[in-house]
């Protein structure tokens, strides 16, 4: 991806400081009828691992304010497809490894 793919936004935290976000996807739930956005501000856990976020928002507004996800059941939804992503990203990594061990 180089970076005029890259979809990225400000948001302004708790503290009332901006932040830049890079939007990862976006998608709609059949479920819910409704659009979600995960994105991360490239900052890391404890672990080491990317911290991601994901809000509700509305594609047809331009400067949406992101609406906090509140139930379990959208929070569910949203940890599926994180993980399909991931599994599918490591099986990636895994076929490319292959193709060049010999």
């Amino acid at each position: 991806m180089n970076n005029e793919e890259r979809m990225v936004f400000k948001v302004v935290n708790d503290e009332g400081k901006e932040i830049e976000c890079e939007a990862l996807f976006t998608f709609e739930s059949d479920e819910t009828k409704k659009n979600y956005i995960v994105y991360t501000d490239n900052t890391k856990d404890e672990a080491g691992n990317t911290k991601v976020y994901a809000s509700i928002y509305n594609p047809n507004e331009e400067n949406t304010p992101l609406q906090p996800i509140e139930t379990d059941k959208e929070w569910k939804i949203i940890e599926t497809i994180l993980s399909e992503l991931q599994s599918q990203v490591k099986q990636q990594m895994n076929d490319s490894n292959e193709g060049t061990q010999e």
